[in-house]
Parts: structure tokens; C-alpha cells; sequence
């Protein structure tokens, strides 16, 4: 693959999708462009051979998916989120102080580095939902100009300011958005945004995003630096794949899911029925019942795509003794004994074979036995929908920070990666034995 290309392009969505609102939508209009039918969860789906589809869910969630020209047995997944932590809009959000100041009142959205917020050029995108002529209409909006500040206390007050120490979210985190102001600015400026009075704004979803924009940096271009690498870098790769994929024997099936920084638990979350419904659906169309569901399952594999954390160079203690993956050594397949992660010995043995007909390295990770990791959407998605799945990601450093560290080479990797799983037909023949067509 143009791996020079693919990091361009990475970044471009990135530097485009300040949440889960615009990444799914930037997805979808790279769908359409490649030909790709919309549908739509309220119509009934009449599907063909060889056609190639999309659903969207919330306009914070998607699942594409590429049906073989002829016959298939079962549906090859890659799964990923589209969310990231963030700070959320309060209703009702300005705070003046003393007169002089405006604050914004937000709440933290899933589990951030609070820190790394402060003193970077932020702004907010999000959705409002509007009244129109023709009902109630969501509609996308992102101030796409330098618009907030969080700023530290200088640390002439607060020597201890590089010593450990809770950041209050409450008090600490708001950010400066004007001086004195007229109470309903922030509300004008979303309405002037959507173009829309703001007495037409019924509701909306806001959250402040980083300004500062994805990089390619290091000595010889060797990393990534962006927001939001965790997780729209494999949601990227994951795309990119099944673009360039021939499906033969299995559905191929990219899906993106929301809400994963704070447990899953939505409709348009990994605990959700959205995969489920859609796979049923792809085989009734195709002329399927409940049992044919069931057997369409036991001949599929997912793949949940979340990113990994790289052995840190100044933390190397922090990684296991052994199961030790570094950024640009290619994917990571995640191991736990206590099921944080869904790798067992059959699906990480089916993903290296996917793997090495691919062309591409895997490392492996475990975290330590002394210390208690984060869980990902593998084992939430498989409690809806059971199917083989391995839990795999991207190396990654400074994870949850506003401005997250990659490698240049690894976007690639599981690009070619998802192609190969998309491509190929994977049966299982009786209990044991598993055949990669």
C-alpha cells in the first residue's frame, strides 16, 4: 500500500471529523462517492449480489458492507469506534466572571488526560437539532476557527503545579470564551453556524474539539501526531480496507460504532443491537430465516479494532516483561486471561494467518499482572452478536490526550490487514477446524 498516501489521507480525516457526528458523515460521503447504496433503518432493504451498502445509526454511527457476487456463508467484521474523549456543551452554558469573563460550564466525556487540554486553541462542532417548515431536522455544525482557551494557572501561583495532582473539572476546566458578553452569544453563534434562528433551536450535542491539526513528525517522518487517533485511525484503515477489497465467500462488514469512551451501553453502542439487526437483515433479504442467521454467525469472524498502548520510552516499566509492542512494529493483537479482550488462541491464530497472507507484522500485548487495563467493544459487541472475534489495535502513545502519538508505517498495516479479512472467505467446518478461503 502507498503508505504516504494512506497517512495523508488519514490525516485530512482527522483534521475534518472533530467527533463522532463528522467522522461518520465524512464516511458516508466517501461511501457515496465509491457507489455505495444509503439505507435507511425504516425502509425495507431490497439487496443484490455483489451490491455494496451502507446504515447509518444516530449520525454517530455506521455500518458499510460489501456482498460477494456469488455465494457466501458468513460475514467477515472489522469493528471500531468513532467517539473520543471530549468535553460536552452544558445546556445553558455561559458562566460570567465578575464581568470581565465568559466561561462555557461543560462536563467531561469519557476518560481524558484532563491536562493536556489546557492552553491549546479549541473550539466546538457538534449537532443542533432545529425546527424547520418540515419538522424536527438535526443539522451539523462546527465553528471552524480558533474560539477556546483553557488557560493553566500560572505557576507562580500554584508551585506545586508539576507535582501529581486532580485536575477539578468543574472549576479548573472551563473555557475562556469571551470577556463581557450578552447572555445568549454562545446560542447565537451555534444558530449563526446553522444558519438558523436561535429561537429554532430546539436541542443540540456540542462538544470542544482541538484546533491544533495532525502532523507528521520525527527525524525521518517516523510518526503521527493528531486528536483523536484512538479510535478514527483504525476506523480510517478499517474503511480504506473495505474500499479496496473483492469480497469472495463472505460478507464484508465495516462498522463504527459510537459511545465506546463511556461503556457502550446506547443504541448506537457496541451493547446495542445495531450489528445484529443489520446482519439479520442482510439474510433475510437474501432469503434468510432465524436458522440461516444462526449458521451465517458460526461462519463469521470479527475483528475488534482498537488501539493499543506502544511501550512508552520514558515509562518503559509501565509495559509487561514480555508482551511488549512499539509504535511502527505493526498491529497489535491484545491478550487478556480475564476477558477484557476476546483473543483466544483460535481467533489469534486465525487473525496472524489473515496477517501474513497480508503481508503485514503483529505484536502482541498484555498488560501487566499487577495492574488493571481498560476494556474495549470485542466482548460488549460478541454478548449481541456471537461470533469469533479477536481483539486487535494500533500502537499508540499518550492515549486519551487531546494530541495522541502514532506511528507512520502501522495505518497501512491494518489497512492491507482489512482488505485481506474483507477478501477472503472464512469457513468452519465442525467444531475445530477452520478454513481460510
Amino acid at each position: 500500500m502507498d503508505t504516504e498516501r494512506i497517512n495523508r489521507e488519514l490525516l485530512d480525516f482527522l483534521d475534518s471529523s472533530p467527533n463522532a457526528f463528522f467522522a461518520v458523515a465524512n464516511m458516508a460521503k466517501k461511501l457515496e462517492r465509491a457507489g455505495f447504496v444509503r439505507l435507511s433503518e425504516g425502509d425495507i432493504w431490497t439487496l443484490a449480489p455483489g451490491g455494496d451498502y451502507f446504515v447509518t445509526r444516530n449520525g454517530s454511527a455506521l455500518i458499510a458492507f460489501r456482498v460477494p457476487a456469488g455465494e457466501w456463508s458468513g460475514f467477515n467484521i472489522m469493528a471500531s469506534h468513532a467517539d473520543s474523549p471530549s468535553f460536552k456543551v452544558k445546556t445553558d452554558p455561559e458562566i460570567s466572571v465578575e464581568g470581565n469573563f465568559t466561561t462555557l460550564n461543560i462536563e467531561k466525556y469519557g476518560g481524558m488526560l484532563c491536562r493536556t487540554w489546557f492552553d491549546r486553541p479549541l473550539s466546538v462542532a457538534g449537532r443542533v437539532v432545529i425546527r424547520t417548515e418540515s419538522g424536527v431536522e438535526s443539522r451539523l455544525v462546527c465553528v471552524d476557527r480558533d474560539l477556546l482557551m483553557i488557560p493553566s494557572l500560572a505557576i507562580h501561583m500554584d508551585r506545586e503545579a508539576n507535582s501529581p495532582s486532580a485536575v477539578n473539572v468543574q472549576t479548573e476546566m472551563l473555557p475562556l470564551f469571551a470577556g463581557k458578553c450578552d447572555k445568549g452569544a454562545f446560542l447565537e453563534l451555534i444558530a449563526e453556524e446553522a444558519d438558523v434562528s436561535p429561537d429554532d433551536i430546539l436541542d443540540s450535542d456540542l462538544y470542544l474539539y482541538n484546533r491544533d491539526a495532525g502532523k507528521i513528525f520525527g527525524l525521518n517522518g517516523e510518526f503521527i501526531a493528531s486528536g483523536r487517533l484512538d479510535d478514527l485511525q483504525c476506523a480510517f484503515a478499517s474503511l480504506t480496507g473495505l474500499l479496496e477489497s473483492e469480497p469472495t465467500g463472505s460478507v464484508a462488514v465495516h462498522c463504527v460504532y459510537d459511545n465506546e469512551e463511556v461503556g457502550s451501553g446506547t443504541k448506537q453502542g457496541a451493547a446495542s443491537t445495531f450489528l445484529a439487526d443489520t446482519l439479520r437483515r442482510i439474510c433475510s433479504s437474501f432469503g434468510g430465516d432465524g436458522e440461516d442467521f444462526l449458521r451465517a454467525a458460526a461462519n463469521s469472524f470479527m475483528v475488534s479494532a482498537d488501539n493499543a498502548h506502544s511501550v512508552h520510552p520514558n515509562y518503559q516499566g509501565k509495559a509487561d516483561p514480555t508482551n511488549r509492542p512499539y509504535i511502527n512494529g505493526g498491529i497489535v493483537i491484545k491478550y487478556s486471561a480475564n476477558q477484557k479482550y476476546t483473543t483466544d488462541a483460535v481467533s489469534g491464530a486465525i487473525f496472524r494467518e489473515i496477517c501474513k497472507r497480508a503481508g503485514v507484522p503483529t505484536q502482541t500485548f498484555a498488560n501487566r499482572s499487577d495492574m488493571i487495563g481498560g476494556s474495549t467493544l470485542g466482548n460488549i459487541s460478541t454478548s449481541q452478536v456471537a461470533v469469533n472475534c479477536v481483539d486487535i489495535g494500533l500502537p499508540q502513545l499518550a492515549m486519551h490526550s487531546a494530541y495522541e502519538t502514532a506511528g507512520a508505517k502501522d495505518t497501512a498495516f491494518l489497512a492491507a490487514a482489512a482488505r485481506e479479512l474483507f477478501s477472503c472467505g472464512i469457513r468452519r467446518t465442525g467444531e475445530d477446524l477452520f478454513v481460510i478461503e
